[in-house]
Formats: C-alpha cells, sequence, structure tokens
C-alpha cells in the first residue's frame, strides 16, 4: 500500500455504515468517522487528511452541505469521494467543484477500493487514464465509470465487468458459457440465465439508441459491435 493511501481517511457521517467500515478495514485502510467538518478539523491527523468519503445515500442535502464547507474552509482541496444511490445521480450534475469522483451504493468493494486507489493516487494526470471506447460509449478502467454520449451510466459492478469485456473484444461472438467463465469467474454456479438477464439491463441502461450495441447471435450467444464481416 502506498504512503498516500497509508494516511487517515475522513469518513461522513459518523457512525460509517457496516458495509463501508467492513470494506475500508479490509482494504487495509486507516480511517475515522466523522459528524461535521469541525469534527473533522478537531480530529485531522497532523499530516491531514489523505482524502474524505461522503456517504450521501441517507441524507444527500448533508451531504453536500459538508462538502461545501469543506472546500470554502480549506486551501488544499482534500480529495472527496462521494457515496450516491442510483436514483441520486442526478444530484452529481453542476457540483464538480465539490467531489473529485463518486462511486454507486450499494458498491462492491473491489469497485470501491479501485475508485479510492485512484483518488488517493497524488498528482494523477487524467490525459494517462486507461479508457476504453467505442463510439459515444467511454469506459474509465481506473475510475469503474462508463458513459454513453457523455451521460454517466448507472451500473452495477458485474454489469460494468460484463460491459467491459464485451467492449474489448468488439466483433468476436462469446456463448453463455464463455461469458461466465471469463467474467464471473469458473467457480460461479449461476447458469446462462445469468447472463441474460445482465445484457437485458445493459440494453435498458444503453438506451433504445445503442441497445443494439449488444447483439445475440441466434443459437450461440452474444456479441458486442459489427463482425468483421458486416459492412
Amino acid at each position: 500500500m502506498t504512503s498516500e493511501s497509508s494516511r487517515m481517511l475522513a469518513v461522513v457521517p459518523a457512525p460509517a455504515s457496516p458495509e463501508l467500515a467492513r470494506t475500508l478495514d479490509l482494504g487495509g485502510y486507516t480511517w475515522k468517522a466523522v459528524a461535521s467538518v469541525g469534527d473533522a478539523s478537531e480530529s485531522e491527523p497532523t499530516g491531514g487528511w489523505a482524502g474524505v468519503i461522503v456517504d450521501a445515500t441517507e441524507d444527500v442535502d448533508s451531504a453536500w452541505t459538508f462538502l461545501r464547507a469543506l472546500r470554502k474552509q480549506r486551501t488544499d482541496a482534500t480529495p472527496a469521494l462521494v457515496l450516491v444511490g442510483g436514483g441520486q445521480l442526478n444530484e452529481l450534475e453542476h457540483r464538480d467543484d465539490l467531489f473529485d469522483d463518486f462511486c454507486l451504493s450499494p458498491f462492491h468493494p473491489s469497485e470501491l477500493e479501485a475508485r479510492l486507489r485512484h483518488l488517493l493516487t497524488a498528482e494523477v494526470d487524467v490525459q494517462s487514464a486507461d479508457l476504453v471506447e467505442y463510439g459515444d460509449l467511454v469506459l474509465n478502467l481506473e475510475t469503474y465509470q462508463a458513459s454513453i454520449s457523455a451521460k454517466p451510466l448507472d451500473m452495477t459492478y458485474m454489469e460494468y465487468e460484463l460491459l467491459k469485456f464485451l467492449v474489448q473484444n468488439p466483433g468476436k461472438v462469446f456463448t453463455r458459457e464463455i461469458l461466465l467463465s471469463r467474467v464471473w469467474g469458473y467457480e460461479y454456479y449461476g447458469g446462462a440465465r445469468t447472463v441474460d438477464v445482465h445484457v437485458r439491463r445493459l440494453r435498458a441502461k444503453l438506451g433504445e439508441e445503442h441497445a443494439n450495441l449488444i447483439q445475440t447471435v441466434r443459437s450461440v450467444g452474444y456479441r458486442f459491435g459489427q463482425s468483421r464481416w458486416e459492412s
């Protein structure tokens, strides 16, 4: 673990949710839950906070109030990550100055840890982000974010993993069994219907205009984008 991520994180509000606390503990992060900007100032370690995680899922107004006060109080812009529910994505609009990244909740521990690693990396060069693009679809492999026509997509961790795998293999046809083993892993005991359900959800989230990016190949499986034989 880097020296940056070994510094202490502030978590808002107090107490932290059991899921968040468990993920941070298992990830080896040092953290402290605080209830307000005043508490954050009083509890701030000598080297300063490495970053702040604000859970907005229960009280979004208080979350924005905290971040607004934090930005106003500090000149060093402590890195901030916001946890939001799927129905709260509109809350992120026009508030880019208050946070550095966000994560959908309920979250997958691997996704949250990936976002934290990105958040806590000093002097990140945004231009060097590992992006995968296909037309209007863009996936950021560092932050686990995806967007279509510049609009963020609200996806679960496994929906993102499936979409990422397909986008990285355009034109190739995969059976449901191969997708299960490559995306979910050989130890996953779910049936082929799991793939069908996730594909249906992805198509819905991509929207009517882009749903056909994931094509059904009859009696075989699925393909992302056009095959090399298509004009």
